[in-house]
């Protein structure tokens, strides 16, 4: 039950900012965007998106993702249920879309408890759309059946962590977020669960952004 002191007519919209690439920007993202009184977004987020926020609106930046300065995930929740709180519309800008490894979930559990009025604007996954621009299709006839969307750094607390052996098998393409500085574990892991060392692999850089640079290789060179 909320406590009905705590409802505001303020709102929280959780919106995908998309993969990089601007024109990506879904219509209905961007006008929140052009409605919002405050925009709160990060260093995942093309700057150039900002140009559709008032000139009168905040915005607040909450720095780089693994970085010291940045502010911690309750900060940013505390941010946005104050700021809904006060009344004002909210747009939570996030990179690729809020639900796929973007902490939409979290915090949309807290606006929820928080009494506060929400609502997720889905965006461009980076899953599918950065692959494409690498002209990489996910699911091919004779090739590919099956994909699954993985994390490849996970929280070090997690109950439940990748089980990249079973995973070798299970799939015929694995999309792999955040997975570079955990690169040489993964490729270990694949081949130890039968994965062969001929599968091709592409490690995809700056996704969607006209600096894009994508390496290929196989598991047995891409080390």
């Amino acid at each position: 039950m909320v406590n009905a002191e705590h409802r505001s007519s303020g709102k929280v919209y959780l919106v995908g900012a998309g993969p990089g690439d601007p024109e990506l920007l879904t219509v209905k993202g961007r006008r929140a965007l052009e409605r919002c009184q405050v925009v709160i977004y990060d260093a995942l987020v093309n700057p150039e998106l900002l140009q559709y926020v008032a000139p009168e609106a905040e915005r607040i930046f909450v720095g780089r993702p693994h970085e010291r300065e940045r502010l911690s995930q309750s900060e940013i929740e505390r941010i946005m249920i104050t700021r809904a709180r006060e009344g004002k519309i909210v747009v939570r800008l996030k990179g690729g879309d809020p639900f796929i490894f973007g902490r939409g979930g979290e915090e949309a559990w807290a606006l929820a408890e928080a009494g506060i009025d929400w609502e997720i604007i889905p965006g461009v996954s980076s899953g599918h759309a950065v692959p494409a621009y690498a002209g990489i299709p996910l699911t091919h006839r004779a090739y590919a059946s099956s994909v699954a969307f993985v994390t490849g750094h996970e929280c070090a607390d997690k109950r439940s962590p990748v089980d990249w052996h079973r995973l070798a098998q299970a799939v015929d393409t694995i999309v792999i977020f955040m997975g570079v500085r955990n690169l040489a574990r993964i490729v270990r892991a694949l081949r130890e669960g039968g994965r062969s060392s001929t599968t091709p692999i592409a490690i995809i850089e700056w996704g969607t952004y006209a600096e894009q640079r994508v390496h290929v290789g196989t598991l047995g060179t891409i080390l």
